[in-house]
């Protein structure tokens, strides 16, 4: 039973059927799904939930399929992990990591919003599907279209990192690499998906794919015994995934499954790449207004210089009483590292966004270090070894005879403890 309604328009509120369907006619603004939450809070109850499967799918009713999921079965109730040295490390009580990265099947959170959008690209009745991508939503779309019996055309940045280009090829997709940055890549997407009836997943199936993320949310606060974070880091590219995490947890709080805090609801706070941070740019000076920034960064999957859900991401973090900030390609791989040292857990460059900035706001006191606190870990280091390749020291080559050991080994290890 689906509990889905419409499709409505952010910004001017016209009312669209489920159909696919790119942006609001009248004003061109995104659309937002709409579900029966009445209905919903009489048929549903919370303690149903822990007899369900696994995975993301357990929260089927506040997602917009109208049946079973035809792909992603298995994607979503990834780890929510207590965090002890990381956190004191970083000068904080209380931290927890959401680890998309060890996600089903392509190890990140792109493989929910994918799962969501297949689905419903099969109820539509399209055979092709495709996407425009910095990374990650790509990997995930072509390994779910091969799964799906789908048909791919997967659109990337040329300069995109060799370990997603190879992660993508893989499943048989068509790849499309194009001379230009993302956002020119998602315009082609925006002309092809008008001449083409092909599902292309956050082009004319975005308002649906976008829910998807909405999972992450949900998981969280299940994880923590119905728990709210009082604080939550997560790292933006298109500004999508917080706004969907803010929408989870406002579902959950009208559903009456959870309770806000005594000193109010969860702060949001966004993370980007200094040399890409259109959207934490806005939110330090109190605006909406997103200006568009070319991107240089390491940090490729969050490289959207003109980001579709950014005045709504600025939204969320302003109207929670957060605020974003941003790390430099330095600072990015010093979270990398600081992550695996501490908690043994590898992330692509958007954990080290997430990592670096939380470390800035504890150290600024702008995340109290004595609340709650979770980051949002959305891809898997293997994705982007590159970027500490050369920030970690060369290795020790011995003969197999124990002298060598104990000479050049055990002596290094003990310099290292006295440095």
């Amino acid at each position: 039973m689906s509990y889905l309604t419409h499709l409505k328009c952010r910004e001017c509120s016209r009312t669209y059927t489920d159909t696919p369907i790119a942006a609001c006619e009248e004003c061109w603004a995104p659309l937002e799904a709409v579900y029966d939450y009445a209905r919903l809070w009489a048929d549903l109850r919370r303690d149903e939930l822990a007899a369900r499967p696994a995975n993301m799918w357990r929260y089927r009713e506040l997602l917009p399929l109208r049946g079973e999921p035809s792909v992603g079965r298995e994607t979503g109730f990834t780890p929510l992990v207590a965090a002890p040295r990381l956190a004191r490390a970083l000068g904080a009580r209380e931290v927890y990591l959401k680890n998309d990265a060890v996600n089903h099947p392509t190890l990140s959170f792109k493989d929910r919003v994918v799962a969501v959008a297949l689905s419903k690209a099969r109820e539509f009745g399209f055979d092709t599907v495709g996407c425009s991508s910095t990374g990650n939503l790509a990997n995930a779309v072509a390994a779910q279209a091969a799964a799906g019996g789908f048909k791919a055309f997967i659109f990337v940045p040329a300069d995109l990192e060799n370990e997603k280009i190879v992660a993508t090829q893989v499943y048989g997709a068509t790849l499309v690499k194009i001379q230009g940055n993302y956002d020119q890549v998602n315009r082609l997407c925006a002309e092809i998906a008008q001449k083409h009836d092909w599902g292309l997943v956050n082009v004319n199936l975005r308002s649906y794919y976008a829910e998807g993320s909405k999972t992450v949310g949900y998981e969280i606060a299940e994880q923590l015994g119905w728990r709210l974070p009082q604080n939550i880091v997560v790292p933006m590219a298109g500004g999508a995934l917080i706004t969907k995490i803010a929408k989870a947890f406002g579902e959950l709080t009208q559903l009456g499954w959870v309770e806000p805090h005594a000193n109010g609801a969860t702060r949001f706070f966004g993370a980007q790449a200094s040399g890409c941070s259109p959207i934490t740019t806005a939110a330090r000076l109190g605006t909406t207004e997103i200006q568009p920034q070319k991107p240089r960064t390491i940090a490729k999957s969050l490289a959207i210089g003109n980001p579709a859900d950014g005045p709504y991401a600025v939204k969320t973090i302003l109207n929670s009483g957060g605020t974003g900030a941003d790390a430099s390609d330095d600072e990015i791989v010093e979270g990398i590292r600081l992550l695996a040292e501490t908690e043994g857990l590898f992330t692509e460059t958007a954990g080290g966004v997430t990592v670096a900035v939380a470390r800035k706001l504890l150290k600024s006191r702008q995340i109290n270090p004595e609340e709650s606190l979770v980051l949002v870990i959305t891809g898997n280091g293997l994705k982007t070894i590159g970027a500490v390749n050369g920030s970690l020291g060369e290795s020790v080559s011995i003969r197999p005879k124990l002298e060598d050991f104990e000479e050049q080994c055990l002596g290094l290890a003990a310099a290292a403890a006295t440095a």
